[in-house]
């Protein structure tokens, strides 16, 4: 059985009542910010937070009666995971997720309250999937994949038929690949209504699998860890591959700091969270505008999972990253008094004083002392604008950030 347009069409109509018709929306900001007219669809509006309750939903509307009453099994990271939980918790079918010890915390702890069981086991993907053939094989478990499957694939590749119904002059489509099934279904419905749509898959540079297939980036990268959790396959589908080489114009990879930049303007601009994988393809136009600029694009913002205290600490670099919040080293004498005039001439200026420190054990400043104050700024003109008064007052000031 093959995906053709056909089996993506009937898709959307089987789990029209299981899954949120999502928007696609232009975005004013971030077209002003690239030069491209960008278009979102917003996936991360699922119930689960990505689209992976397509191809979870999908599949098991299809599954056999007696292959449901058995229970399902799956491997999965977290979103996968988390849609087979949703759909086979509806649907009334039992469903147990094996997920490695590494899985980010928020997709446990979800998966758990949908209802699936979860087993936890393993330092890797590959020990968590021998657990689950394990657990396959004693309780005689139904598996459902999380990418190379053919209703999966053709859950996923609603997503194009809403795309293009929502934004038809698109003449690009950027889409995150991590085991292919979302940029291979989407690739069989978008090519076939759009046969000139340029499709481009992106990836991380710690996990560039399909990239390095199709083009001249052969060496690994020596980066193992990366936000895009979501999309660190070390190899995609038997059946998804041969799609993504027919019908995919080109994959890119991205930088950690793309990623980090894309997330955090998907928050700030669009007000929304996106997950690492989930903003790959912003992060693919953010790092080549010039490609994308005068066109009409249209991102895959696939998920918004992301733990709470790491996506604290994207948005704090990226506070860092943009000028807005820097530590300054403050040199002055170490004698009643000094801190106050500092902080006041920054107070003046309208920065804020985030954290202060003292550091009175550099035995080489016996009568100074140095002061790192934490502060934040408008912008980089802001902050220079506080180092400038600051050096005015005759002060020493070093940017630590």
């Amino acid at each position: 059985m093959q995906v053709t347009l056909r089996s993506i069409e009937q898709a959307a109509s089987r789990i029209a009542d299981d899954v949120v018709r999502t928007p696609t929306l232009r975005s004013r900001t971030l077209s002003a910010m690239t030069g491209a007219e960008v278009h979102v669809k917003f996936e991360n509006l699922q119930f689960t937070g990505s689209f992976k309750d397509r191809g979870s939903a999908n599949h098991l509307r299809t599954l056999a009666r007696a292959d449901a009453s058995r229970g399902v099994v799956t491997l999965s990271a977290g979103n996968h995971a988390q849609g087979v939980a949703y759909h086979a918790g509806r649907m009334g079918i039992d469903a147990t997720i094996v997920m490695p010890a590494s899985a980010p915390f928020t997709k446990v702890v979800n998966t758990r309250a949908l209802g699936a069981n979860v087993e936890q086991f393993g330092a890797t993907f590959a020990e968590a999937g021998q657990r689950m053939a394990e657990l396959r094989e004693e309780k005689g478990y139904h598996f459902l994949p999380p990418f190379n499957d053919v209703a999966v694939i053709a859950g996923q590749g609603t997503v194009a038929l809403e795309m293009l119904a929502d934004a038809p002059d698109l003449d690009v489509l950027l889409v995150p690949i991590g085991g292919g099934g979302l940029i291979a279904g989407m690739a069989v419905a978008a090519r076939s209504i759009a046969p000139s749509i340029e499709i481009i898959g992106v990836q991380s540079m710690a996990y560039p699998t399909v990239a390095r297939e199709r083009s001249t980036l052969v060496e690994p990268t020596g980066v193992k860890e990366t936000l895009a959790d979501g999309i660190a396959v070390k190899q995609p589908g038997d059946l998804t591959l041969p799609i993504i080489d027919k019908l995919v114009d080109d994959v890119v990879v991205v930088s950690e700091e793309s990623i980090e930049r894309a997330i955090t303007l998907y928050l700030e601009v669009e007000k929304t969270v996106a997950e690492g994988a989930g903003a790959v393809a912003l992060a693919a136009v953010l790092e080549q505008s010039g490609r994308f600029s005068g066109r009409r694009v249209g991102l895959v913002l696939s998920g918004g999972n992301i733990d709470s205290r790491l996506l604290a600490s994207v948005l704090m670099r990226g506070l860092v990253r943009t000028d807005r919040v820097t530590t300054l080293r403050v040199t002055v004498g170490d004698v009643p008094g000094q801190l106050a005039p500092v902080v006041g001439t920054i107070a003046s200026l309208g920065a804020n004083v985030v954290e202060i420190d003292h550091g009175r054990v550099d035995p080489m400043m016996a009568r100074n002392v140095n002061i790192d104050i934490v502060i934040e700024t408008r912008d980089s003109d802001h902050r220079n604008e506080v180092v400038a008064a600051l050096r005015h007052e005759s002060y020493e000031v070093a940017l630590l950030d």
